[in-house]
């Protein structure tokens, strides 16, 4: 049963990589984005507690997983179950690339165009990374990986596969 954690900077590939790897082995694909937002606009952080217990619902209902994200808190709360972690430590230049052409997201937006309207958004949060100091950031994802003592890996390019 493979749990597996991929978690990095916005448009580093998680997302990529979670499907390739729910495609390729069968696991069901959990896009932290769903369990860390409220429905409101402009969004809000869901308190933890709110999404520890969707959580707890997701491990009970899946045996084999991909989780992505880039929430140290919520990979926290899973970490005693993953059976390996990826980390997807690409340079900001290569995240902003990947943001830029990326697909569209069905469930984060309602259109292409809506997403499009929020990258210079994007793109300000992906030059942040290295300077912010919370759960989203470099300093914590590295913390993250480090603490780590199973199977793990770090990614400093995509994956040519995908």
């Amino acid at each position: 049963m493979d749990k597996i954690l991929i978690f990095g900077n916005s448009g580093s590939g998680k997302s990529t990589l979670a499907k390739h790897l729910s495609r390729k082995s069968g696991l069901y694909h959990l896009d932290l984005d769903s369990l860390a937002w409220l429905p409101t606009t402009p969004p809000q952080r869901m308190p933890i507690e709110e999404s520890r217990v969707q959580m707890k619902t997701f491990l009970k209902e899946q045996v084999s997983w991909v989780v992505e994200g880039c929430y140290t808190d919520l990979l926290e709360l899973l970490i005693a179950q993953a059976t390996e972690i990826i980390f997807m430590d690409l340079n900001v230049k290569q995240c902003l690339d990947n943001a830029k052409n990326r697909p569209w997201e069905p469930h984060k937006y309602d259109s292409k165009e809506a997403q499009d309207a929020n990258l210079n958004m994007l793109v300000n949060w992906i030059r942040d990374y290295y300077s912010r100091a919370n759960t989203f950031s470099h300093q914590a994802h590295l913390r993250f990986y480090n603490s780590f003592k199973g199977k793990k890996s770090a990614y400093t390019e995509n994956p040519t596969y995908l």
